[in-house]
């Protein structure tokens, strides 16, 4: 079959489909999906936003606002396929017990759902990786989750500083079966790595 173009697919209508505030909310349906997670301040929002070039996840200055699992159909894509924004984890301005709903919603999502192709994980480059990042990654290695490391804000460091949380991220991971080796360096102000990142996202769909 004819491989699909980044420009296509990142020029063309996108369609919230619904938000999962549970696991029975989850819609049903044959689309390959591929899903953004990270910690709840590591601009998840503004990395989507640049990545599909449209304001479609809520950019805000207080952690934790995405709060239910949220589909968008993607049109470019043969018939199509989602993308899933999901819930941040670790630190979040709301309710403990709320935030132990949100995480437990997408924990189930990601060990239940056969439709999931790519898991991309953000990582703040300026903070490298926390513990709960490794307990999120724990959970995908217990569960076969194959997920790419995209770090975040790297126009705050330099050259040096970025190969060397690069580094350091690959050395301690490396170990993980289901880690995808190949680190994606973004910031979403200054649009580097973007382009990257969709040619990462395009190479999943084509090879389905």
């Amino acid at each position: 079959m004819k491989k699909v173009e980044a420009k296509k697919i990142f020029h063309s209508e996108i369609e919230f489909l619904t938000g999962a505030h549970n696991f029975s909310q989850i819609p049903t349906h044959h689309y390959p999906e591929i899903a953004f997670i990270g910690a709840s301040n590591v601009g998840k929002s503004s990395l989507i936003n640049a990545v599909f070039a449209k304001k479609i996840a809520i950019v805000s200055s207080t952690p934790g606002r995405t709060r239910q699992l949220n589909f968008f159909k993607i049109s470019g894509f043969r018939d199509g396929f989602m993308m899933v924004d999901m819930p941040g984890y670790g630190f979040a301005k709301a309710k403990i017990e709320n935030i132990q709903h949100w995480q437990d919603v997408s924990f189930d999502y990601l060990m239940n759902r056969s439709n999931l192709k790519r898991i991309f994980l953000l990582i703040d480059a300026t903070k490298g990786l926390k513990n709960h990042d490794l307990e999120v990654i724990d959970i995908f290695t217990q569960n076969n989750i194959f997920f790419q490391i995209v770090l975040t804000k790297i126009d705050k460091l330099n050259l040096a500083d970025q190969e060397k949380s690069t580094q350091e991220i690959i050395k301690k991971l490396e170990v993980y079966p289901s880690f995808c080796s190949k680190i994606v360096r973004t910031s979403s102000s200054k649009k580097y790595g973007i382009t990257e990142l969709q040619n990462e996202i395009v190479e999943v769909l084509n090879n389905l």
